[in-house]
């Protein structure tokens, strides 16, 4: 049954990296439609892939998401859902129903993926001093606000654009999980 578990398991991996991956761009690319077209977008949710145990992704395919990541997503407060060279990008979440759609997945701001970005960090440098490092940096901020103004709460989302206001609701459980969830590792 492990060998079974074994072989379907590269299989999986091999076919992730066949789909996903872009030699073109150095990265993972966002999806691909029910007709096969690709979606080239830099979105957030290639950390989730870096961030796991068993990644899909050979260490170098990590890093480069991760770099990538790091550079166009990674703000104080979170990652952005787009990076603010994408023509669908969109600085801002307010205005009317309609225009708060269009922003929420256009270039907004979401706190809980700080926790599989620094998960992802750490498990790239192998748990590192440096890994470490960069992945309590990226999470102080957060943590600074849960212990002092955010009174124990940490917000759903916040503006893609600096100063990052926060929007949506202003008490997230998950945004709050990761910030601990990500203390956790890094004491452990």
């Amino acid at each position: 049954m492990s060998e079974r578990c074994n072989t379907l398991g590269a299989a999986a991996k091999r076919a992730f990296v066949k789909t996903f991956w872009s030699d073109e761009l150095g990265r993972l690319i966002d999806h691909v439609t029910p007709e096969g077209e690709r979606d080239l977008s830099l979105r957030p949710n290639m950390i989730l892939a870096c961030s796991l145990e068993h990644s899909p992704l050979a260490l170098p395919k990590r890093k480069a998401v991760i770099a990538e990541v790091r550079e166009k997503l990674l703000t104080p407060v979170g990652l952005r859902t787009l990076p603010d060279d994408d023509p669908a990008y969109h600085p801002g979440y307010g205005g009317p129903q309609f225009d708060r759609d269009r922003a929420y997945h256009q270039g907004t701001v979401w706190p809980w993926l700080l926790g599989p970005y620094a998960e992802a960090v750490l498990r790239a440098g192998k748990f590192g001093r440096k890994a470490k490092a960069e992945a309590a940096g990226v999470m102080r901020p957060l943590l600074d606000r849960l212990t002092g103004e955010g009174l124990g709460q940490l917000a759903e989302i916040h503006d893609a654009a600096s100063p990052h206001a926060a929007r949506g609701c202003p008490a997230q459980a998950w945004s709050v999980a990761e910030a601990l969830r990500v203390r956790v590792l890094l004491a452990g």
